[in-house]
């Protein structure tokens, strides 16, 4: 006897057919019988809708269908290439997918005229410590020479003793730098594929692994630690005492928009280290104000180096002085600016320092702050990295003032000191 469908008969031989083409779907799917009972009305409708021989078909479930004709095989393969793909091949092609990517990334890394020039195993870890950017390292060490030299100028240092200190200090800022990008770039190694300038570095590229991160960031901290022994015991336990901020920092972007806070904190801790390599101790109502200084500074710079990523930032859910800041950027950093000129004179005021320091500061200091603020466009990338590499310009001129400074008053105490002896000699 016939079946019913929506109250019209189907043929024997139809239903005979149906059932055949069902038994057909099955066996293709395999062992997969939850996608065989799922697909059976899908592959109804596929064979529905094929061309018949004689007559065409209407695809309702109260038409009747009157003949039957196979479908092509491609329409079979291409479902079940589709559909019929077991989860074990789908894992190697996402992973083949991933090797790819990554293959693809680091293949675009282009490092420079200075780092080619170092054998290619040496490459990508010189990319990774930025040593062909030395801007980080200069912000880095700028602090620490502003600490030596308004320690010298209170203490009375010779001139090639704080020589030695800066060269010492200079070795330490290279290290430092590229141990701090390691830390940095094994924490962000998720954030830095999302970024179309980080992308290419070598850990988020995969061109280093992180265990090879790792052994390299032993190294880097081991070398740190052969400079450091070279300083006075306080110094070197003092110093070790920034590794919590260094290792803090990037983690800082996930969970606040502040880290350019920390980040200050970290990068210039020289300068309470400087005047401690120098005088054994720390005159903490000195340096406190210039490492205020030197924190107010970096807010300056480093959001305005974050506004090249923002739009990247967002969508990778990192978080920055940048993104919060937004179209006020200018008047808030303005603010920052006034205070890092401040902190700086304030300091110089409790250290005693003279005229030249004060010209320069005011003079010099002020003018390429305010330069900064009103060339600067945010919505720029370029600008923006032009920008942020200038501030080189503004760390040297206040160390410029620092040493005009102490050069200028030991030379009018040498004046002084010599007066009484042109007087004796005229008497």
């Amino acid at each position: 006897m016939a079946g019913k469908a929506g109250g019209r008969s189907i043929s024997p031989s139809v239903r005979s057919c149906g059932v055949s083409s069902l038994m057909s779907w099955r066996r293709m799917a395999g062992s997969n019988s939850a996608l065989a009972t799922g697909s059976a009305a899908a592959f109804v409708v596929i064979r529905a809708k094929v061309t018949c021989a004689r007559a065409p078909t209407l695809l309702q479930s109260t038409t009747r269908i009157s003949k039957y004709t196979k479908p092509s095989i491609s329409i079979v393969s291409t479902i079940s290439t589709r559909h019929i793909t077991s989860k074990p091949a789908g894992q190697s092609a996402a992973r083949s997918t991933a090797s790819t990517d990554t293959a693809s990334t680091a293949s675009l890394v282009q490092y420079g005229p200075f780092i080619g020039r170092f054998p290619e195993s040496v490459r990508p870890y010189l990319y990774l410590t930025r040593i062909d950017k030395p801007i980080g390292t200069w912000l880095l060490y700028w602090p620490c020479v502003w600490g030596i030299g308004m320690g010298a100028y209170a203490t009375g240092m010779p001139i090639a003793n704080m020589a030695y200190l800066m060269a010492l200090f200079g070795t330490g800022a290279v290290v430092m730098r590229g141990a701090g990008c390691t830390i940095n770039d094994m924490w962000d190694v998720k954030f830095d594929k999302m970024v179309e300038r980080t992308k290419t570095r070598p850990i988020a590229s995969g061109v280093i692994s992180r265990p090879k991160a790792f052994v390299f960031l032993g190294a880097q901290l081991a070398a740190g630690l052969a400079v450091l022994v070279q300083l006075n015991p306080y110094t070197i336990a003092f110093c070790m005492g920034s590794m919590p901020l260094v290792i803090m920092y990037p983690f800082m972007k996930r969970i606040t928009y502040w880290p350019q806070l920390v980040l200050g904190l970290a990068f210039n801790w020289g300068a309470l280290a400087g005047w401690s390599a120098v005088a054994g101790g720390i005159d903490w109502a000195v340096a406190l104000l210039l490492y205020a200084a030197g924190v107010s500074w970096t807010l300056v710079y480093d959001t305005i180096y974050g506004h090249q990523d923002k739009r990247d930032d967002i969508a990778a859910g990192v978080k920055s002085t940048s993104l919060l800041f937004a179209e006020n950027t200018k008047a808030i950093l303005s603010g920052f600016s006034t205070s890092t000129i401040g902190l700086l004179c304030l300091s110089g005021y409790m250290n005693g320092q003279g005229m030249p320091f004060y010209a320069t500061v005011l003079g010099a200091g002020t003018a390429h702050l305010v330069w900064q603020l009103r060339k600067v466009n945010i919505d720029d990338p370029s600008m923006c990295w032009k920008i942020f590499k200038s501030n080189t310009w503004f760390g040297g001129i206040i160390f410029s003032a620092i040493l005009a400074d102490l050069v200028y008053s030991r030379y009018m105490a040498k004046v002084e000191d010599e007066s009484p002896l042109l007087v004796k000699a005229e008497v």
